[in-house]
């Protein structure tokens, strides 16, 4: 018995030596639980306040006002534009710049005086259904408290028990609220991060573990052609697996691709190659392929949770939401969503397309110097 709990012990001071070695892996098993921790605990929300809307307003008056603040006052709204036109108001929607627009018709008072019922349009990107709806449950509430207490006067007979006003709610995009209208699309993002992240991730340290390194230092090429070969056949899997998700997405789920294949397949392409960069990137870092794969989920991690796709990304704080803008995946399910569900341009996509072209240069010079770095 003695002999064995002696040969325990030393087979545990041994793994305990080759862990407290290997430092990346080591800081890696504290590093993950705390990143879900503040990750799930302080940045996911899954009821989103003060999310952005435009407001056309063709009445100015006391009770337009009125409405105005009641729908700031949900916490819901935060009034951030208002729209000169209904073009102005739609362009606004379709590129995202705001979640909802709310229209007061000029004849609002006039109406009420005469007894009739306007109507108040609210129209919603309803792309996230998960973003929009709380915000839309809250609509008539506040409409209903407002007209209760502005209705005074002339107008104090106009106070029935029921909705004086009707509030007419337009769920843009999505009319229906299906969910997979918003997952779908995002699931490309993932997937393209998940696998493109991690095959070149381990392109590199495979090359080092087998011994084929030295082969490749002395070879008579640059590191930014060591790259592209390396990355290059890659891209054409990620073209497969894009057409595999966007095939399902229509035959199987019934996802409806309304806009441009051609702003969708540049959107894509930056996409792909920004992210075999960053597993370029991870590759001369690591120092075994079981460091590139912790690497890999260790980005994986904050590009589901903060990149809109599992939850809300104008629902999160400030913080996450600043980190969210940096990770790629970000940018490209906004392009993916608004190219399928809204039919959105070039134009209409062009910030994002911008983003994704700056992050792309920025990666690639990163992961070209420190494949120098590995070099030297």
């Amino acid at each position: 018995m003695t002999d064995f709990l002696a040969r325990l012990w030393a087979m545990i001071v041994k793994e305990a030596l080759q862990l407290r070695r290997d430092r990346p892996t080591f800081a890696m098993m504290f590093a993950m639980p705390i990143m879900q921790l503040v990750l799930f605990g302080f940045a996911i929300n899954a009821d989103p306040k003060g999310l952005p809307t435009a407001v056309l307003i063709s009445e100015h008056s006391q009770l337009s006002r009125s409405l105005v603040s009641a729908l700031e006052n949900t916490g819901y709204f935060a009034i951030t534009r208002q729209a000169a036109t209904e073009a102005e108001a739609d362009e606004l929607l379709q590129r995202g710049e705001v979640q909802f627009v709310v229209t007061i018709p000029a004849d609002l008072t006039r109406k009420l005086v005469r007894g009739e019922k306007p109507q108040l349009a609210v129209e919603a990107d309803a792309t996230d259904p998960a973003t929009t709806g709380p915000a839309m449950n809250a609509v008539n509430q506040a409409v209903a408290q407002t007209l209760a207490r502005e209705l005074s006067g002339p107008l104090a007979a106009h106070r029935p028990t029921e909705q004086p006003v009707d509030v007419v709610l337009h769920r843009r995009y999505n009319p229906e609220g299906i969910t997979r209208y918003n997952i779908v699309p995002g699931l490309l993002g993932v997937i393209l991060t998940m696998t493109m992240v991690m095959m070149t991730a381990l392109a590199v340290t495979r090359e080092r573990e087998r011994g084929t390194m030295e082969n490749l230092l002395a070879m008579p090429v640059k590191p930014i052609e060591v790259m592209a070969g390396k990355i290059a056949p890659y891209i054409l899997i990620g073209a497969v697996q894009v057409f595999v998700v966007i095939t399902a997405a229509e035959l199987l789920f019934g996802v409806p691709f309304v806009g441009s294949y051609v702003v969708f397949g540049v959107a894509t392409l930056l996409f792909i190659t920004i992210n075999l960069a960053i597993g370029f990137a991870f590759s001369t870092v690591s120092q075994n392929q079981l460091q590139a794969m912790q690497m890999s989920m260790f980005f994986l991690l904050p590009s589901i949770l903060l990149s809109g796709f599992a939850f809300p990304f104008r629902g999160m704080p400030g913080w996450a939401q600043a980190i969210g803008e940096v990770i790629p995946t970000t940018h490209f399910l906004r392009i993916v969503r608004g190219v399928m569900l809204k039919g959105a341009t070039a134009a209409q996509m062009s910030e994002e397309l911008a983003v994704l072209g700056l992050m792309l240069v920025v990666v690639m010079a990163l992961a070209v110097s420190r494949y120098k770095v590995t070099l030297d």
